[in-house]
């Protein structure tokens, strides 16, 4: 009987270290099905070519670090941060519209 009782404790140790052993491997598997979130990386190299300058390089540091996020693997993080960027992407280019429409404006009211 006392042969009994360690072997059957011995192999439940056993199978819980196995189990231990998929958690991570399962874990990551499950990670790596989760869709990469949009970070917007063209958008904001679209925008740089806008003349709103301070404006258009922080959407792309955003949509940089949503990247790196991801790959860091915290998707929420990587999601929030390319939405941010996507905005100020967009708030740059429309910045950079207006900065040419009043220059255009301006250079043809002179002559």
């Amino acid at each position: 009987m006392s042969q009994d009782a360690p072997g059957s404790h011995c192999k439940s140790a056993l199978d819980i270290s196995s189990l231990e052993a998929t958690d991570p491997d399962d874990a990551k598997a499950e990670e790596e099905s989760l869709p990469r979130p949009d970070n917007y990386l063209w958008l904001a190299i679209l925008s740089c070519f806008c003349p709103s300058y301070p404006v258009n390089i922080v959407a792309f540091v955003f949509s940089v670090m949503s990247l790196n996020s991801y790959n860091n693997g915290d998707v929420e993080g990587s999601r929030q941060l390319g939405r941010n960027a996507k905005w100020i992407a967009i708030a740059s280019i429309i910045i950079g519209l207006v900065i040419i429409g009043v220059s255009c404006v301006v250079h043809f009211m002179k002559n």
